[in-house]
């Protein structure tokens, strides 16, 4: 729904009509009036939450990312990253951990030999469409992660790498979290998951937690309170990582996620800090 226009306000505790009169705002009229008090109020709050797609949000959401997943807050320093961290998805690489794995490294190679045939990576697609699913490194040793940091210099490959992180992680993320009416901590606590676990089928997935999270308490559009909901959230995506090992440190939620959201920061709004792994971290 569009928000309402604001009205210039009238000096005055009467509302004045046709003719210079006045009448008394009773019975079905005064019902009328509460109503539509009611949905402005609640239009107006809504164009006025942080959400996490404004710019300055998103950069921060990477950087919050960026301190779990490269112990650093320069996410525009991960273009060249990549490595076999050991976690049965082969070689993780890029601004969001893009895996030869799990498919999301395929596709953004694909989208890389779209928008700049003949790169560098090109000519290990077909390896890569054979490693997925699996943790191998088969067809791309030994020369893939030297081109693939020759790539990262590629602008054509940067943005790239930003398109599918958007695509596939980023903006279903936040669509999901408008939609359960959550601001910009719980959009960021869906994006971080949907990074870490993805959104497939398996009961560690995104879906699977929100739904966990669902047998225990209500997001705000279905009525619940959003502090309930997100703890209720966290608490399952907590249950999530401890299902693999590679995942069982669960300080980007406890030591951040949840310190923002105790501390009731539902905007994410600055300064913040946080600890992750042990690390301290502070964006002003």
């Amino acid at each position: 729904m569009d928000p309402l226009p604001l009205l210039p306000r009238r000096p005055g505790p009467q509302h004045p009509c046709p003719g210079g009169k006045s009448v008394k705002i009773t019975g079905r009229i005064a019902a009328a009036l509460l109503t539509c008090a009611a949905l402005f109020t609640t239009t107006v709050g809504t164009a006025s939450a942080a959400n996490l797609d404004e710019p300055r949000l998103k950069d921060i959401a990477m950087q919050i990312v960026s301190s779990a997943e490269n112990s650093s807050l320069d996410w525009k320093a991960q273009f060249g990253y990549i490595e076999d961290i050991k976690d049965g998805r082969g070689y993780t690489a890029g601004i969001i951990g893009f895996c030869s794995g799990t498919g999301d490294m395929l596709d953004l190679v694909e989208l890389y030999k779209t928008r700049k045939p003949g790169n560098v990576l090109e000519k290990y697609l077909p390896a890569l469409r054979k490693v997925n699913g699996t943790s191998s490194h088969s067809g791309l040793d030994p020369n893939y992660t030297k081109d693939w940091k020759t790539a990262a210099k590629d602008s054509v490959f940067k943005a790239a790498q930003e398109s599918e992180r958007d695509r596939v992680y980023f903006n279903p993320a936040v669509k999901q979290g408008k939609a359960d009416g959550v601001r910009a901590l719980g959009q960021f606590a869906y994006y971080d998951a949907i990074v870490v676990h993805g959104d497939g089928g398996d009961k560690t997935s995104f879906s699977n937690i929100r739904k966990r999270a669902l047998g225990k308490a209500k997001p705000p559009s279905q009525g619940g309170d959003e502090k309930t909901w997100l703890n209720a959230f966290m608490d399952a995506r907590v249950w999530a990582m401890k299902q693999e090992a590679a995942h069982e440190d669960v300080s980007r939620i406890e030591t951040a996620q949840r310190v923002w959201l105790k501390a009731g920061n539902f905007d994410l709004k600055t300064p913040l800090k946080w600890k992750v792994y042990g690390d301290s971290y502070t964006i002003n």
